[in-house]
């Protein structure tokens, strides 16, 4: 982060403050209830540090959803040049007036203590709590605990003078609660089923040799490299990832050790989410750079998500691939929250940048409304902009067998983003397809933008943490990095041959319609237990369907296909 002083003299000495009259607020939707499993511990001393990060209204940003989309699009005579940082930056950066006001209101209130980013529009400030709360009218800051967790929140909305309103899109580190983390061991979704076989659990062997990634298959580039982002306290251990690949990595040549960690590397115990994360994207992207973006959040008012956004803001190089096993609901987060991170996915897909997240393991969700019930997308797998990966398992766990839909698996429609165009006539297709057999439409949005993408195994993983070889470890947090490490793979290809990496991955992977991919047409995926849908929310069909995309790799071929 690059220090800016708000001092007394200079540019910023252009307004004068008087009192701070209520202008509305900036997140007026955002949920602001305590969730259940967090515990209100009082009000914090009016002297306790927060930092917060103030969003400012950006410049260009249709002209560069725009751009995303003529860089990502094979056909277009622009498709791979992508932008640099400064470039961004220059496209982005918010007005000058913007810069000023927001300046002068915090410098009015004695908070000088700043930081930019390169594309200069965040601003994250340390202040005392008081200060927060007559910076930001409404806002009560209080300490929640939740387990080994701390964070100061304010249970109540927050809003701005008139003045600061149009040049802000939020403030960060007032709301939203850490999600809590995904159970990664509910076992096999066909144990009953079972019987023993020619394995026992997914390991790389197994993964490489169902994809087809053949002992050749492992990168050489010495410019490309692949990452991950881990949050709420989870971290990896070296040892765990060393023991891993003696383990599990014999038969394919790879790294044993991470290239760099971004951030604060815990020293506690390992988390079982951050151990599977780094051992199966250097897995199936075998022998590539890999970096781990740290983000703990220990300090209590920073958003660790919104940490991590901010880290991609402010470097000029970075991995090409980025796999994140992260997300929340929908109707948890406020409009313009979702709508401001959608813009920076966007900033990353123009650089070149691509970004995977798990859609979740919760199937099509459940959101209970007094007597009726709707489906719950999740964000950001609901984003237009990012690559978002489903869940499948075998249909004997045991066994090398045709795959079908893990039950857990998220998928759905966002209720916030409309279709983009690149999956338009796909969904329309599975739509008509299946017709009938569809969930009423009283519990989804039929027009909203439709997840997953692409899918691959989330069933039944082998994961060394803390030294402990683990089995029976599930969910889409297993699928996302190892489609990551593959995307790597053929990034190292293209790199290999003066290629521009793939970046945005959507719109040429609509345009291939399933090219390189195992179609997934058997499973349902759970929902709302009540009368209507009776726990079932979407099923697979031939090509896109909402609960495994266009299906799990082929590797060869997707090769190919993606290399011409």
């Amino acid at each position: 982060m690059n220090k800016l002083t708000m001092s007394r003299t200079g540019p910023l000495l252009c307004c004068l403050w008087g009192s701070l009259v209520c202008g509305g607020f900036l997140e007026y939707d955002q949920n602001v209830l305590v969730p259940h499993d967090w515990t209100d511990m009082g009000r914090v001393n009016p002297e306790e540090e927060l930092r917060l990060t103030f969003a400012l209204k950006q410049q260009n940003v249709a002209i560069l959803e725009d751009m995303l989309m003529k860089v990502s699009d094979p056909d277009s005579p622009l498709y791979g040049k992508h932008m640099s940082l400064e470039e961004v930056s220059r496209l982005m950066r918010p007005s000058a007036e913007t810069q000023k006001v927001v300046g002068c209101w915090l410098q009015s209130q004695g908070i000088r203590d700043c930081h930019t980013v390169h594309t200069q529009d965040f601003l994250q400030c340390s202040m005392s709590a008081e200060q927060a709360e007559r910076l930001l009218p409404g806002s009560r800051f209080h300490r929640y605990i939740s387990e080994n967790n701390s964070v100061l929140r304010s249970s109540a909305p927050y809003s701005v003078p008139d003045e600061v309103h149009p040049h802000l899109d939020f403030v960060g580190g007032v709301h939203r609660f850490p999600p809590k983390s995904q159970d990664l061991t509910h076992g096999s979704s066909h144990s009953e089923r079972s019987e023993p076989g020619l394995h026992l659990g997914v390991t790389p062997t197994i993964l490489r040799q169902r994809y087809n990634l053949s002992t050749s298959d492992v990168g050489a580039a010495s410019n490309n490299s692949q990452a991950v982002a881990q949050f709420l306290e989870q971290f990896y251990h070296p040892a765990d990832l060393s023991e891993f690949m003696s383990l599990f990595g014999q038969s394919f040549l790879h790294h044993s050790a991470v290239e760099r960690v971004v951030g604060t590397q815990g020293g506690g115990k390992a988390g079982l989410e951050a151990s599977l994360d780094v051992e199966y994207i250097m897995s199936t992207g075998a022998n590539i750079s890999t970096w781990v973006f740290s983000n703990a959040g220990r300090h209590e008012s920073q958003e660790p998500f919104l940490q991590w956004m901010l880290l991609l803001s402010n470097m000029s190089a970075l991995p090409w691939v980025h796999t994140i096993s992260y997300g929340d609901d929908e109707d948890s987060l406020s409009a313009a929250y979702m709508t401001r991170i959608n813009t920076e996915f966007l900033k990353s897909g123009v650089r070149g940048i691509s970004l995977l997240f798990a859609s979740g393991d919760s199937g099509a969700g459940c959101r209970h409304m007094g007597k009726e019930n709707a489906f719950r997308p999740s964000f950001p797998a609901s984003s237009p902009y990012v690559t978002t990966v489903g869940g499948t398992s075998f249909k004997n766990p045991f066994k090398l067998t045709e795959e079908v839909t893990d039950y857990i698996s998220g998928g759905g429609f966002s209720n916030v983003f409309k279709m983009p165009d690149y999956q338009a006539s796909a969904v329309d297709a599975y739509l008509k397809t299946v017709g009938s057999s569809l969930p009423p439409q009283s519990y989804y949005s039929p027009t909203g933008r439709a997840y997953p993408d692409i899918s691959a195994l989330s069933d039944n993983y082998w994961v060394v943490t803390n030294r402990i070889p683990i089995p029976w470890v599930s969910g889409t947090s297993a699928s996302t990095p190892v489609v990551g490490g593959m995307l790597s793979l053929i990034n190292d290809q293209r790199l290999l041959k003066g290629l521009p990496v793939l970046g945005f991955l959507n719109p040429r992977l609509y345009k291939l319609q399933g090219l390189g991919l195992f179609d997934v047409t058997d499973g349902c995926h759970l929902s709302c237990l009540d009368e209507e849908v009776q726990g079932k929310g979407f099923c697979a069909a031939p090509s896109w369907d909402p609960v495994t995309g266009w299906g799990t790799p082929y590797y060869p071929e997707l090769l190919t296909a993606l290399l011409n």
